[in-house]
């Protein structure tokens, strides 16, 4: 089989909704989950030359995929645990992130606040030992710097105590924008992608899986078939692993992590903050992001992955009481421009009573009895060794031909966002430089079909300050409208659109408990 197709040159979902439902049924691939690993999948084995298909029921990087702390990084608290193995990879796709995305990753420098003598040898030590890691593909050395330095260049670090800081170099990103870069990557090397479309039934029949997928903006369902079966549904493997075998046991813990949005009067400088230690075991960062600050993030285990994590009073509680012992300006309930949560989708550990905190972030790559093949665990970062990996399973086990991976020097889609500096308003667009053509740009070209696809993933702003998306969202709808037509609810999408933002708004945060 192996044919590619023809729809390379922009993502117009229209015509490949048409693709999937009249053309060619039978794919040498077909990835179900748009986060972060299914695209990465996606690229890699259009890139190989393999006929490939990428369905994700809601949204490109809906889930976790979209709320990360937007670093790309080796896990300096990996380092601590002594998990060398799992750094030194996460530092090496770090490097090939920024060479193949440049324009959309970039070098961000950490300051850590010391406040204890001993602490400044101790971390000293042991960032330079990330620097020696990262080889060829370091982002910049670490250095002490004295306390005069350290509160000229970080004017909103508490004072009290301070004895200097360390800087170390890490890679930031916007995960949300990478995701959609992604897409329209795997779209150039020949894939087919497809939100809003649910795999509501998989079954097999010979050596072939066959899935029923329902469109959700009109309701229609459609049949597709493959050899190779992906499903990188990240908290929701087991929901994918059930509906293919019914006795499949749970696999993944899920824990939860949140970020409260600040102004950035509260941190009046271009470094991050890093502290490495927390009453919870999790390092704490702040870290510039679009003309705000990301305060983040908790390590919380729940029970069982939705589509809209809820933060708990008590993290951000936590977080605000961490940010209070460094922040020279004390940021408050009231100063919260948006809170978003996001589950990690973690394996689930073997021992018992194990801690989420303790679970390796590494990933995992299993098969079905039927040959579907899941993967699990990993962290953006490493999203590209991850989906090299898949493949690579699939060909070890003569499910598709042997064929070389390209993705290490494979250049991602670039997509630039004039969008957050604050100042033109047109349409009522309030305290963001957003027009109706951006709006009109990202239905057409990045296949945004709802309120929330536009102002959450395509443009940040729930992320930011979700009144401002509040304030936004008529007119995004009066636009989606415009551009497609009878299959766009307006009404419905915009009080869908309005209850999720008033869950970001930290006002709400004792109703939402209560419910």
């Amino acid at each position: 089989m192996s044919k590619t197709f023809v729809l390379r040159d922009r993502m117009d979902r229209k015509a490949f909704l048409e693709k999937l439902r009249t053309g060619e049924k039978e794919y040498d691939v077909i990835v179900i989950g748009g986060g972060a690993t299914g695209l990465g999948i996606a690229v890699d084995a259009a890139s190989r030359g393999f006929s490939t298909v990428l369905l994700e029921k809601t949204d490109f990087a809906k889930g976790t995929s979209s709320r990360s702390t937007k670093l790309a990084h080796g896990g300096v608290r990996y380092l601590a645990q002594g998990n060398i193995k799992l750094v030194l990879e996460a530092l090496k796709e770090r490097g090939l992130m920024r060479q193949n995305a440049p324009n959309m990753v970039t070098n961000q420098c950490f300051a850590v606040p010391l406040y204890q003598w001993w602490e400044i040898p101790f971390y000293f030590i042991g960032l330079k030992i990330y620097d020696l890691l990262s080889g060829k593909r370091s982002f910049g050395k670490s250095q002490f710097i004295r306390r005069g330095k350290a509160l000229e260049a970080m004017p909103g670090i508490s004072k009290s105590g301070l004895k200097g800081a360390i800087l170390y170099h890490d890679g930031q990103f916007d995960d949300a924008l990478l995701a959609v870069a992604l897409a329209k990557t795997a779209v150039r090397e020949g894939a087919l992608v497809l939100n809003h479309a649910e795999v509501v039934e998989i079954d097999k029949v010979k050596d072939q899986f066959v899935l029923t997928v329902r469109e959700s903006l009109d309701d229609s369902y459609f049949t597709l078939r493959s050899k190779t079966l992906f499903n990188a549904t990240g908290v929701f493997t087991d929901d994918i692993l059930s509906m293919e075998n019914s006795s499949s046991k749970p696999i993944i813990a899920p824990s939860q992590g949140i970020h409260l949005v600040v102004d950035s009067s509260f941190w009046r400088s271009d470094w991050a903050l890093m502290i490495p230690k927390t009453s919870d075991g999790r390092v704490l960062f702040g870290v510039p992001w679009n003309g705000k600050v990301l305060l983040g993030t908790t390590d919380t285990p729940v029970q069982k992955p939705i589509e809209e994590p809820i933060a708990l009073d008590r993290e951000i509680d936590f977080i605000l009481a961490t940010a209070d012992h460094y922040l020279d300006r004390k940021p408050g309930r009231e100063d919260v421009l948006s809170i978003f949560a996001g589950l990690r989708p973690l394996v689930a550990p073997r021992e018992a009573g194990k801690s989420t905190k303790e679970i390796s972030r590494g990933h995992k790559i299993l098969m079905s009895e039927d040959k579907m093949i899941t993967i699990i665990g990993g962290k953006w970062t490493t999203y590209r060794k991850m989906a090299e990996d898949a493949i690579n399973e699939a060909i070890a086990s003569g499910l598709i031909e042997a064929r070389e991976c390209r993705t290490k020097n494979l250049a991602i889609e670039e997509i630039k966002r004039p969008l957050y500096d604050e100042g033109k308003n047109e349409g009522g667009c309030s305290g963001f430089e957003l027009t109706k053509g951006d709006i009109r740009q990202v239905i057409r070209e990045e296949m945004a079909c709802t309120i929330e696809d536009v102002l959450a993933r395509r443009i940040r702003i729930l992320f930011l300050d979700a009144r401002a998306a509040i304030a936004m969202a008529p007119i995004v709808s009066e636009v989606l409208q415009e551009q497609l037509g009878d299959q766009y609810n307006a009404g419905e999408d915009l009080a869908h659109f309005i209850k999720l933002a008033e869950s970001y708004l930290v006002e709400n945060y004792n109703q939402l408990d209560k419910e």
